[in-house]
């Protein structure tokens, strides 16, 4: 491994993120030619919490766009504080006369930066260097997807009122698609590219052991055992991501179980599974899976 891709393997390690060489390569690469990368991959493999790892490692701020069905570039970039405005107006028209000249002064003066109020995008290039997460831009339609290709090619944006908003430092752009849908081509150019899959056993032990330390070797190995039997020979709706196995070993680890049983498995698989046909499908399979 290059041994600034092992430093900086390393400096996500120290935030709590193992990552694999494949992935410390590209983002390594991402950040060397401040290129955005997008991540895919199944919902709970940890495409968020790597770029809240890189702003952790970085030590740079996290900003977070939450992508869903109907946003648009206004709920991206920006948007003016109304009330405010209004209040403003009102006192001036308290301390001054209705002259032309003092209408225009007061319509000029409602658009000032004191009134903008910044969305996820624009701040990201206002608080630069940072690291904007554009998370489940798949959720998004194609005209959005238009704007955020528009934006990440230039790194700026213009608000008619005020001119061009230019970031001085490109921010670290991070995009997550759950694959719900296939994103265009064209926005794939414009990124790095990297599927995040669910890892193996000893990576995902590795995982809850630097993430949840409280949680015994023992307790552990047996938790990721058997979520790595549900993903691989369980029909289940949504099998369990990385994430729901942290929560599965810390609800274990509060309830003091120190050797996973039947039992306890069984009740606490609400941390674990959230679908009733999913719970009931691996409780008929629990005594099987532990009896490994």
């Amino acid at each position: 491994m290059d041994t600034r891709v092992a430093d900086l393997a390393r400096r996500l390690e120290e935030t709590g993120y193992l990552a694999d060489e494949e992935l410390a390569t590209v983002l390594f690469l991402s950040l060397e030619m401040a290129r955005p990368l997008l991540l895919e991959g199944e919902p709970g493999t940890g495409k968020t919490a790597l770029a809240e790892a890189i702003a952790q490692a970085l030590d740079r701020p996290l900003i977070r766009l939450q992508c869903y069905e109907g946003i648009d570039a206004t709920q991206a970039l920006y948007d003016w504080d109304f009330p405010r405005q209004i209040l403003h107006l009102r006192a001036l028209e308290a301390l001054s006369g209705s002259a032309k000249g003092d209408v225009e002064e007061a319509e000029k003066s409602l658009y000032d930066e004191r009134f903008l109020l910044a969305r996820p995008v624009l701040a990201a290039l206002q608080q630069s260097p940072a690291v904007l997460l554009i998370d489940e831009v798949d959720r998004a339609d194609d005209e959005f997807e238009a704007f955020l290709l528009e934006v990440l090619s230039t790194f700026q944006v213009t608000i008619p009122e005020l001119g061009t908003v230019q970031a001085a430092t490109p921010p670290t752009v991070v995009l997550t698609s759950n694959r719900t849908r296939e994103l265009h081509d064209a926005l794939k150019r414009r990124c790095l590219y990297h599927w995040i899959d669910h890892p193996g056993l000893e990576r995902e032990v590795a995982i809850v052991r630097s993430r949840a330390p409280e949680v015994s070797a023992t307790l552990a190995r047996q938790v990721v055992d058997v979520v790595q039997q549900l993903r691989a020979g369980t029909d289940l709706l949504k099998p369990p991501g990385v994430a729901e196995t942290l929560d599965w070993a810390r609800a274990l680890q509060h309830l003091g179980t120190t050797d996973l049983d039947v039992e306890t498995a069984a009740r606490t698989l609400g941390a674990l599974v959230k679908y009733r046909d999913d719970a009931e499908r691996v409780r008929a399979a629990l005594d099987r899976m532990l009896s490994r």
